[in-house]
């Protein structure tokens, strides 16, 4: 009987502290939708600093975070250049086009990014009758390059093109703190050649629920508007925001953790024949492990299941680990265990 699941198919499965529970019960709130709840302000005002923006806004999750942006920053019949890999582009339901009536501009990335030679050629002529080139979304870290890094002199280099053939920038910054860590820098950083970003409490952070857009003052009174038409608008939010505030005290300084778990047990799975994994390039929490023949992605998932570990397949011959605060190091030395003694048989 298995006693424990080892749960690493995402860290937005972590479950929130004993402190943030125990902060939901007692901290102060108001009716946010009025702008009077203080939690929340204090949750925008702490984040907006950590970016080194001059304000920020709390959305119920990451997608709508990025879709308020989009909005923000084009028109209908605009174009977005996205990375064909991104977040953005797969996993938000089109909602760029159902939404904001704009274009995904896609450009086919190496390890989740693109170069400036290719920005450039995507940006349209400004001929009347060819779509507007208006935005230009990144994303870092990179979920489906396996949690790659994008270097702040390349995100500089990009948005510089961008600003000067008129291109607003977004920075998908869900796990902007994992990168921060790996790059040895600040989320401030990384920010800082951005008009907006946007950041999840909910995922390594370990907050129930929630994300957080920064940009300018005027950029956030104009996300206000769409976060309330997106049905974003919330009540006594204080009760969620409270989580936010404790994770950047008790999640953040631990979160290298989970990257030092995440190369162990791919290090660990690199020894075992059936797989292959780049373990030089695990960079933070997120790692791919590609299966040989005879297996598939489906059976692995399977095997581990039975053994009490829980991961995801990403397509036929891939799988994917996320490794968080719920998985210990005596569960990362369980996972490699498991791992270095499957079989083809």
């Amino acid at each position: 009987m298995i006693e424990k699941l080892i749960d690493l198919r995402s860290d937005t499965v972590t479950k929130p502290t004993l402190k943030m529970r125990e902060a939901m019960a007692k901290t102060e709130v108001g009716d946010d939708v009025y702008g009077e709840d203080p939690t929340v302000t204090q949750l925008e005002m702490k984040s907006a600093e950590l970016l080194g923006k001059e304000a920020a806004l709390f959305v119920p999750s990451g997608t709508m975070g990025n879709q308020i942006a989009i909005k923000c920053h084009t028109t209908m019949g605009n174009e977005v250049v996205v990375e064909s890999s991104s977040h953005i582009y797969n996993y938000e339901l089109g909602a760029m086009s159902a939404i904001s009536g704009t274009l995904p501009r896609v450009i086919e990335g190496k390890n989740g990014f693109f170069d400036e030679e290719q920005l450039i050629k995507s940006i349209r002529p400004k001929i009347y009758y060819l779509p507007k080139t208006t935005l230009l979304c990144l994303e870092n870290t990179h979920n489906m390059a396996g949690g790659r890094c994008l270097l702040p002199e390349k995100a500089s280099n990009l948005c510089k093109i961008a600003k000067e053939n008129g291109l607003k920038t977004h920075l998908d910054g869900a796990r902007i703190f994992n990168a921060a860590i790996a790059l040895k820098t600040t989320a401030k950083e990384i920010a800082k050649p951005f008009d907006s970003v946007m950041f999840c409490i909910s995922k390594g952070l370990s907050a129930p629920v929630g994300s957080v857009l920064a940009g300018s003052k005027e950029f956030i009174e104009r996300a206000r508007v769409f976060r309330k038409m997106f049905g974003g608008g919330m009540r006594q939010a204080g009760v969620l925001a409270v989580c936010g505030l404790i994770a950047f005290e008790e999640i953040l300084p631990k979160l290298f953790e989970d990257h030092e778990k995440a190369r162990k047990i791919a290090l660990a799975i690199s020894q075992n024949y059936l797989f292959e994994v780049e373990v030089e390039n695990v960079e933070t929490n997120i790692f791919m492990v590609k299966v040989k023949p005879p297996f598939e992605a489906n059976q692995i998932v399977e095997k581990l299941k039975s053994k009490g570990v829980l991961v995801s397949s990403i397509d036929k011959n891939t799988i994917r680990i996320v490794t968080h605060k719920d998985v210990s190091f005596e569960d990362t030395e369980k996972v490699c265990e498991i791992f270095s003694r499957i079989t083809a048989v």
